[in-house]
């Protein structure tokens, strides 16, 4: 391609409401353009490298036996309010007098061409797959393609006999994936997730730190562990023993409104200190008691509740419920369900909120004061805690999600009357997985991990051009000769190239261009080295210089290609 002739809308400015470097360069690069909120067109540049991300999906699916599909996106609502998800919020973009949805992902649809084609186990097993615009209603779009509003995604379902042969499908999965961000350049790690709004049995992301990822994750640089902080456990010490009394002793505490203060006023460590927190699941409500400054994990605590939506008690329900306001509440008296953190599991010698302004109660055993106490993880880890596996210190980071691999189990399968007739003419249930990758996300990624002050630096997988000839002054004769002959010899080679041979633009700006394109290896064509019949290479990522003759220059860019 000729960038006379090509759409490259560059700019040289950051644009104001882009705030992270991969939102800020494909702007700059001219990738894409916001069409409205949440919403992009993608424009050459950008789809160049996603049909290159796309091709290596591709390849690793169909290694491991998928068979792509092509699904529509406009979903029948009904299909939705089969498995449950139709009111999940912020899940599906609606057109309400069609009674459609804009899918956001596939499980209905690949379960009605299951319900009706998977009639033997000898249809089984099978991996289905597409790679489709997706629609998610974002209530606030940010970061550029990260959290958008459309996005394209490569999802893919298996459909399995036996749990054991679920395993094998995820299995295959996982290392479809690793082989698929390997492929693509990136630094990727993989942790434990939480399965939010697709259900199932068990989750994991893969995923790239990054300074600005809108994902936390807790890690462990010893032994490797990483889960993300909806789910991340430490080995923190237990509450443990207390100073134990005979019963439970009332404490005036005027005016003590936090833990800290708390703490403070009674001379004791947090240890020794249990926080309640009251929340409603429907019209029932639950009493959270965590150690100390300890946060509650909200994401922890709706697996803990199981299904239903739950919510933290405002100022006037606590007041009804417990007879206190915030800072007074304990599980004492408390009529309704307990949950109580891990580290408060056989603890005594405590000291909670009496239920009652201005008290406390001490000397607290949870086992013999409190009936029916539920002891599930429901904190947040903290930056530092040791970690579980190996006892070094974790650490808490930002990072980006790749992709994303779900047991499913026989949730949408039991919804959707998923079933097959085995080898004794028995009727048993599909058991299934769900895996996506978002495609956008792969360049994204590929441009916070690679990228520096003058521009992108593109992973040789995934660059748009494999080569960026610049010759410099086009009102040269012997450079139009040139760079059109290496041009068309790179072509020959198999080389895809991008030729800059504009002429009204001066030799600084298109050394910029080149830079903030960020193609692997630049091909400058210029007078000085043309007098000794050589060209200069220039590797982007580390900006070595090599000067070869313009003969032998195609065979040493594919060669540099090649090796990077």
């Amino acid at each position: 391609m000729r960038v006379s002739k090509a759409f490259l809308p560059t700019v040289k400015e950051i644009p104001a409401d882009a705030t992270i470097p991969s939102h800020q360069l494909m702007l700059r690069a001219g990738m894409m353009r916001q069409l409205t909120a949440g919403v992009y067109a993608y424009l050459p540049m950008m789809y160049k490298a996603m049909m290159k991300a796309m091709q290596i999906i591709r390849e690793e699916m169909n290694a491991i036996g998928g068979q792509e599909f092509h699904l529509p996106a406009l979903n029948p609502e009904s299909l939705w309010v089969q498995t449950g998800r139709r009111n999940i919020p912020n899940f599906i973009l609606s057109i309400k007098e069609r009674d459609l949805v804009l899918a956001p992902t596939h499980e209905e649809v690949i379960g009605w061409i299951a319900s009706m084609h998977i009639q033997s186990y000898k249809d089984l097993p099978q991996t289905w797959y597409q790679i489709q615009t997706k629609f998610r209603n974002e209530p606030r779009p940010r970061s550029g393609v990260l959290r958008g509003r459309q996005f394209t995604m490569k999802d893919s379902y298996s459909l399995d006999r036996t749990w054991e042969d679920l395993d094998k499908s995820y299995d295959a999965h996982a290392e479809a994936y690793r082989n698929i961000f390997t492929r693509c350049g990136l630094k990727f790690f993989v942790v434990g997730a939480s399965s939010g709004a697709m259900g199932g049995t068990g989750s994991q992301e893969f995923m790239v730190e990054a300074e600005h990822g809108e994902d936390t994750v807790g890690m462990c640089d010893g032994c490797g562990y990483a889960a993300n902080m909806e789910i991340a456990t430490s080995g923190i010490s237990p509450a443990g023993k207390g100073n134990d009394k005979p019963k439970p002793v009332e404490i005036q505490t005027p005016g003590v409104k936090t833990i800290d203060d708390l703490a403070a006023f009674l001379k004791v460590p947090h240890e020794r200190l249990a926080k309640s927190r009251v929340y409603i699941q429907g019209k029932k409500p639950v009493l959270v008691l965590t150690v100390g400054n300890d946060q509650v994990n909200e994401s922890k605590l709706g697996a803990a509740l199981g299904n239903g939506e739950f919510h933290a008690a405002d100022p006037e329900t606590l007041l009804r419920l417990t007879g206190a306001d915030a800072g007074s509440i304990g599980p004492i008296g408390f009529n309704g369900r307990i949950i109580a953190d891990k580290r408060l599991e056989g603890a005594s010698g405590l000291i909670s909120g009496a239920n009652k302004n201005d008290y406390h109660l001490g000397g607290i055993d949870l086992l013999r004061d409190v009936q029916g106490v539920e002891y599930k993880d429901v904190r947040t880890i903290e930056n530092g805690e040791p970690c579980a596996t190996c006892g070094k210190p974790l650490r808490i980071a930002n990072a980006i999600e790749l992709g994303h691999i779900f047991k499913l189990g026989t949730k949408y399968s039991d919804a959707l009357n998923i079933r097959y007739l085995d080898e004794n003419g028995q009727s048993q249930v599909v058991i299934m997985g769900s895996y996506g990758i978002g495609v956008e996300r792969i360049i994204a990624c590929a441009l916070e991990q690679s990228h520096d002050a003058n521009g992108i630096i593109w992973p040789a997988a995934l660059a748009p051009y494999d080569a960026h000839v610049v010759a410099v002054n086009m009102n040269n004769k012997e450079i139009v000769l040139a760079a059109n002959q290496v041009y068309n010899a790179l072509k020959a080679a198999g080389v895809v190239a991008l030729l800059d041979d504009r002429a009204t633009v001066s030799p600084g700006f298109k050394f910029k261009d080149a830079d903030l394109l960020g193609m692997p290896i630049q091909v400058i064509v210029g007078e000085k080295g043309l007098k000794n019949g050589q060209l200069e290479l220039k590797i982007r990522r580390t900006g070595e210089r090599i000067m070869v003759p313009v003969s032998e220059a195609a065979s040493k860019v594919k060669e540099l290609v090649s090796a990077l």
